[in-house]
This record gives structure tokens, sequence and C-alpha cells, in this order.
């Protein structure tokens, strides 16, 4: 009797970046012959988690989800249990002693090690292929790894190594096949957007990047996530505001807006600016929706400090807005200083800049009704087909909320939509035409 193959299951924890490495791992799986199973399914003979260890509670989810594995290891329901990426990387002298019931541990960067153990053969690893695990009509393209900044606060360069561009030709192949297997959005990504060809060209191309990207016949959208502000390279700006394609939309992380504690978090700017880079994206391309991230509680945040932080948000009304307590990250040059601001007042500032965001959040929704926006859907949900803007990014953004009382929609399709109404952090509308 013939034995049926190996099934294989890859959980993704983490952000946008880890999605891209576990469909680059997936799709040579499947190449060397394994089966990979959807993310849904409830049995697989491995299980591969790959981990995030940047913050606290991404630690802690990774470690759970590892231990329900083990759990399901030990019940029969699992035979393998393999855990990979950045929590892995960062703890791979300790893991092993503290959960030995895990087979295998690897890095970030042993995706074809990975392969290997697991076909038990010696195979070439493409990185340009995808498993897209995403809806089919947009598809995540990580431009380089690692980061070369110096953050005070932050351990991605301990974890994920310097930057490395990836060779602008090997994207623009990556993004073609993408979107010959139906990806009419192209969300770009790295740690840092805008440190894009240093390595390879000397000198930074991410506009021309974006240029060549936007030109492959059937990118619709194009859209840039994580640019840091520090010498923010403009020429990307002209280009944004020339290609109809490329979505008025950046996320820019700022962190914090006052001086001491910009330079404490080693951000390589201040306050002014800060708020003159702001003025020439908003200018250089009207209309254009701002994400950004913001950081309570690092050490040595007074109450002055803090209001700055709150005078910022007030005054520049972000469109989109997240804001984490700090928490200390050991081997980081901030974990040298004194946390000295208590848990329950850094909660405190989040929850106010929270509240503050939410009527802005509010108030910038409201002032969109009676607009026509172009929407691409996403997906149906009850009696509703949810769609987007371009001003907001799958899953962590805004929404928009079609009544499907008004017809049939495709999945993926974009429609200029009317906004009727709007709540903090939604939209509702009705179609007034195909695109």
């Amino acid at each position: 009797m013939n034995q049926l193959p190996e099934s294989i299951k890859v959980i993704t924890l983490g952000c946008s970046k880890n999605v891209v490495d576990s469909e680059r791992l997936m799709a040579n799986l499947r190449l060397a012959g394994k089966t990979v199973v959807a993310t849904s399914a409830k049995k697989a003979d491995i299980l591969i988690i790959n981990t995030c260890g940047f913050i606290n509670d991404a630690k802690e989810e990774s470690i759970h989800t590892i231990l329900e594995a083990v759990k399901l290891k030990e019940s029969g329901r699992v035979r393998k249990v393999v855990v990979m990426g950045c929590l892995s990387q960062r703890y791979m002298d300790q893991l092993p002693a503290e959960i030995p019931e895990v087979d295998n541990f690897y890095g970030v960067n042993d995706l074809e090690k990975i392969v290997e153990d697991i076909s038990r053969e010696k195979r070439m690893f493409l990185p340009g292929e995808r498993f897209v695990t995403t809806p089919s009509h947009y598809a995540y393209l990580k431009i380089s790894e690692g980061c070369d900044r110096t953050c005070s606060f932050c351990a991605i360069p301990l974890i994920r190594g310097k930057h490395i561009s990836t060779p602008a030709d090997d994207l623009v192949k990556e993004a073609s096949k993408l979107v010959r297997n139906g990806a009419s959005e192209l969300i770009l990504l790295a740690q840092d957007l805008t440190w894009y060809g240093l390595d390879i060209y000397g000198k930074r191309t991410l506009a021309g990047l974006v240029d060549r990207l936007s030109d492959i016949e059937g990118v619709k959208w194009l859209r840039l996530h994580y640019a840091y502000p520090a010498n923010f390279p403009v020429d990307v700006l002209d280009v944004m505001a020339r290609k109809n394609n490329i979505c008025r939309y950046l996320d820019i992380p700022f962190q914090h807006i006052s001086d001491p504690i910009l330079k404490s978090m080693r951000r390589g700017n201040n306050a002014e600016d800060t708020f003159r880079l702001i003025d020439s994206i908003r200018t250089k391309v009207p209309g254009i929706a701002l994400r950004t991230t913001l950081i309570t509680g690092y050490p040595g945040e007074s109450d002055t400090h803090f209001n700055e932080l709150c005078a910022f948000v007030e005054k520049i009304r972000f469109d989109r807005l997240g804001v984490f307590a700090y928490s200390e990250e050991e081997g980081t040059r901030a974990a040298r200083f004194s946390d000295n601001v208590p848990a329950e007042i850094k909660q405190q500032r989040v929850d106010e800049i929270m509240a503050r965001q939410q009527e802005i959040s509010l108030a910038n929704n409201l002032a969109k009704t009676g607009c026509v926006l172009n929407t691409i859907i996403d997906r149906k949900e009850g009696d509703y087909y949810v769609g987007r803007t371009e001003f907001d990014s799958p899953e962590i953004d805004n929404e928009v909320l079609i009544p499907s009382s008004f017809g049939r929609l495709k999945i993926g399709n974009f429609y200029q939509v009317m906004i009727t109404d709007a709540d903090y952090f939604d939209l509702s509308g009705q179609v007034v035409k195909d695109v």
C-alpha cells in the first residue's frame, strides 16, 4: 500500500514581512514535492511556526503557539514541530533547552536549510517563488532584508541583521509573476524602504524602483509601507504624484516628536525636520493618507514630552495611527536606561493618544461622506461586501461596507463607491459604477 505523502502546515505570526518568508518557504517545499496544506487545515504531519520576537506581546503569542503545537505532538495529532523566524533567531541558545519537544529551531535566514532538512536533499532555493496566502487580488513584495538604522529601542537589526536590498530586476520579475497570478495591488515592504539600493547601487534608488514597478501591466495599486523619516528621499514623492496607480498612502513611523526623546531614540531627526517633511509630503502629494506609529513611556518621557506628543497628534491629524507602550528589549541601547515610566502611566498615555486619534479618525471619515472613491472588494461578510480605498492597507486600516442588497460584486474588482456614512474606523457606501 502506498503511503500518503507528508503534509506540512505553516503558521505565520507577526508582521507582513514574515508572511512573505512563509510564502517563499511553502513555495519551495512544494517545488521539493511536499504537500503544503492550507493554514485553516486542522491536521498536518509537520507543523512549522514562523515566530515574531519583536515586542513582549508578540513573544508571548509565539511561545503560546509553540506550546499548543507541542501539545498536538504529544497527543499524536502532529508528528513533528518546527520553529523558525525572529523569536527562534533571537533565542536560539535558550529555546532548545526550554522547549525540547520542538524537533528543530531555525533562524530568519534558514529557509533553504529548512527545505533541505524536510526534503532530505540539497536543493536550489528560489526566493522569487511564492505560495501566496493573501487573497489573490493583493500580495506583499518585500524589497529588502534587515536594517542599518541604530534606533535605541529596536531589536530588529540584532535579529534580522544588516540591510540587504533585493536587485531591482529580481523584484520586477517577482512582481510581474504575482500580477500574472491575479494580484492587482502590490504592497511594498521593508524594515526601511528608504534605504533601498544603497548597498548594491551606492545610492538610494527607491524612486526608480517604484517607477519601474508601477509600469508593470496589471498593477492597479502600488502601496508603500515602512518609510523611515530621517533623510527621506523626496524624489519618491515626485513619482507618487506622477503615477496614478501609486496609492496616495504612506506608512511612516515617526515614533515621537519631542527633541530630547528623538535624540535618545537615535532617530536622526528632530521636531523641525518632522514638520518640514510632513509639509513636503502633503504639498507634493495632495490628499495623501499618512499612517504612523508612536511610542509612549519611553525612558525619560516626562509629562512635558508626552504633552508635546499629544499636541503633535492634534496638529498633524494623521489618517491612521498606532501607538505602543514602550517595552524594554534586551541587547538594545535603550535597555541600558532606567525604564522609569510606570506601566500604568504608559498605558494611560496609550489610551489618551488613541482617544484623541479616534475623534480625529471620525472627523476625517465624516469628511469623506458624499465623495466617490475607487474601492477594491476584499471579501463578503454576511449582508455586506467589505472593501478598501487607496487610503487603506489590508487588515490594519479602515474598510468600506457596502450592503449586498445593492447587487452582486466580484471579490478583487474595483468599483466607484459613494460614501454615504462613516464611523470612527469604517465607511459605508454604495456602488456608483464599476471601474
